[in-house]
């Protein structure tokens, strides 16, 4: 019993952990440098959280007229400012790791070299909530924008296939009336009705297949999306603030700190996605080097951009009507009576959700990567194509799952499920700064957490606390997600795990 349980907690060496720079058969290319890195960061931090989630994060969600969260009001502005504090402690943390640890894992390689190999496990199936389940609500907010740029050329897709089954029961029994009517006439099959989001199911596999051309092609992608991105919000903010109402800034709080709490919960999705870019450690020159700069300055620049773009918002459109829309941001831009700008803004929507979605799907596979080539998972799955060199059916793999679960579900329930994810990942990497500057002091650290003992633990607890402002919902789902994890661990890992081969 004893000797099981040391299994359960042996840490792999770090110097496992840590490919040499030679590319050998295993191996991916290293061709990526620090603006890729920033570039990478900004792709996937700027997408569904301030183009969709930003919405309710505002104005609250109500449910069969309970108040499922508060609103933040314009003290929006406050629950970014808020995040961008969390998010810091942790990027500090991500970074130390990530310099001495570059590989492909993430949080995930952290945590085996850290606390251990069932640690190492919950992490990694908890990651997959992180990347695959958040790509699902990215990939829907991509299809809600995506309907608002086709309505600007009047074209209008059915109804039925712009919005998926949970999207429309969800906001059917929040009392809206068009939703209502389309499950009473969307098209039957065997009963039930037919409703898919078609849109976000077609963007996922056009993703899918440029990243499998390689990692240097993805990065060139989301350079020039990133780009488009930021000068579309960059005219937002300019347009946006010469319309700015004050009277909408009254109250700033509506709901007190509760709202700011609770908005900062979901809004939380704005910010993940910095950490995404450890998961390139593998084909990055000189990851030592270039991580820390990817990670810090992709989340310095995104949290000057997200707090400039709440403070415009909340100014320009009541901030209990944000969330009746998918596209808050083109939303608030025709209550002022500028159509053009929404519609603009709608098609930079369409681009920037396509650089998260882009990015989280380069993501995915590389945990699940390195998760198979440790086998914790079938080792087959670890193969890289031979011209391309990228694990090819891995990203086919979460590529189709994340295109599937676009289709159906509501958007909601991904955003909540996907942060408590992420959040629980970011708290295991705080502790594992802690874990190994007890347990390896010496060695040798490309980049140090400044004053690590108040940093790591502040960081820990900023997440625990971030978390507490979610729901009970999104904390049972969680639970059963962890469960599911665990009997996948002690069927499968346990056994075929290469750590306990090599030590048993």
């Amino acid at each position: 019993m004893l000797r099981g349980m040391r299994q359960l907690l042996r840490r792999k060496p770090i110097a496992d952990l840590a490919p040499e720079g030679h590319e050998g058969e295993g191996q991916m290319k290293r061709t990526l440098g620090a603006w890729d890195l920033i570039f990478l960061a900004i792709g996937a931090v700027i997408g569904a959280g301030i183009f969709g989630a930003v919405g309710t994060a505002a104005a609250g969600e109500i449910h069969d007229g309970e108040v499922v969260r508060a609103g933040a009001g314009p003290g929006l502005v406050v629950s970014f400012i808020l995040l961008g504090v969390v998010c810091g402690l942790c990027a500090l943390c991500y970074a130390e790791l990530a310099s001495m640890i570059p590989q492909a894992g993430s949080a995930y390689a952290y945590t085996y070299a850290t606390l251990g190999e069932l640690v190492a496990w919950i992490i990694g199936w908890d990651l997959i909530l992180e990347y695959a389940v958040g790509n699902v609500a990215v990939a829907i907010s991509w299809g809600n924008y995506f309907g608002t740029l086709l309505e600007a050329f009047g074209i209008h897709l059915p109804a039925w296939l712009a919005h998926g089954y949970g999207d429309v029961v969800q906001q059917a029994a929040a009392g809206n009336t068009d939703m209502q009517a389309l499950l009473e006439n969307a098209p039957m099959v065997a009963g039930i009705p037919v409703l898919v989001n078609l849109p976000a199911f077609v963007i996922v596999l056009a993703v899918t297949w440029i990243l499998l051309l390689g990692a240097k092609e993805s990065a060139t992608v989301n350079n020039v999306m990133v780009i488009v991105k930021l000068i579309v919000l960059a005219l937002f903010i300019g347009v946006g603030a010469t319309q700015i109402d004050t009277h909408h800034y009254t109250p700033f709080f509506p709901n007190g700190f509760t709202g700011v709490w609770q908005g900062a919960a979901i809004v939380f999705f704005a910010y993940i996605g910095f950490d995404a870019i450890s998961t390139a450690a593998e084909e990055t020159k000189n990851p030592q080097r270039n991580m820390p700069i990817g990670i810090l300055g992709g989340l310095a620049i995104c949290t000057v951009v997200y707090v400039l773009t709440g403070l415009v918002l909340t100014g320009l459109a009541p901030w209990q009507e944000l969330n009746q829309h998918g596209d808050p941001l083109a939303f608030a831009l025709e209550n002022v009576g500028l159509p053009v700008a929404g519609w603009i803004v709608s098609a930079g929507a369409v681009i920037a959700l396509s650089a998260v979605l882009l990015v989280f799907q380069y993501g995915q596979p590389r945990i699940l990567f390195a998760m198979a080539r440790d086998g914790l998972l079938p080792e087959q799955a670890a193969k890289l194509h031979p011209k391309y060199r990228t694990p090819w059916l891995l990203t086919m793999g979460t590529g189709g799952l994340v295109a599937l679960g676009s289709l159906v579900v509501d958007d909601d329930a991904t955003y909540d499920l996907t942060n408590i994810g992420t959040l629980f990942a970011f708290f295991l990497v705080c502790l594992g700064v802690m874990v190994l500057r007890v347990v390896d002091p010496d060695r040798k650290r490309p980049f140090r957490v400044p004053f690590v003992w108040g940093v790591a633990p502040l960081g820990a607890a900023a997440c625990v606390f971030t978390m507490a402002g979610l729901p009970p919902m999104a904390w049972e789902r969680f639970g059963i997600w962890l469960a599911i994890g665990l009997v996948v661990y002690f069927a499968y890992g346990y056994h075929r795990s290469k750590l306990r081969s090599a030590t048993s």
